[in-house]
């Protein structure tokens, strides 16, 4: 990608809504950087939404993702998973993990003030399902 085919984006939080996304008990506020890049990458901000039940709504499945780069930071309260062949692991603020592309993995709790930034490539991806073997 060539610097001239990436616009200039500015995303102000005071402005940005929360709007629904691939898990139900998370909202995602939308960084701008999908369009400005023409898909080739995506940030945005997940947070529990407000109310959403704590139970097994935390968690995801295992599950993978179709996509060459997702990297996470988080910005306030924990989160826990699971990695195939990389075991359990708990982050908090300032923690980030990047995920190689396809790894098998699963959320398997998070607080209920988590709030984290995804950086992904490309902006639109699959997310498949996988079942324990």
């Amino acid at each position: 990608m060539s610097t001239s085919d990436i616009q200039f984006s500015v995303n102000l939080a005071k402005d940005a809504p929360y709007e629904p996304g691939l898990r139900a008990f998370l909202e995602y506020r939308d960084l701008g950087i999908k369009q400005a890049t023409h898909g080739k990458f995506r940030a945005h901000v997940l947070r529990v939404k407000k109310g959403a039940d704590h139970g097994a709504l935390h968690t995801t499945g295992l599950h993978q993702h179709h996509l060459d780069f997702q990297m996470i930071y988080v910005l306030k309260g924990w989160i826990r998973f699971v990695y195939e062949g990389h075991g359990e692991h708990t982050f908090g603020p300032g923690d980030c993990c990047l995920q190689p592309p396809g790894i098998v993995h699963n959320e398997l709790d998070c607080s209920d003030d988590l709030e984290l930034l995804e950086i992904t490539a490309p902006g639109e991806f699959e997310t498949a399902a996988v079942s324990k073997k």
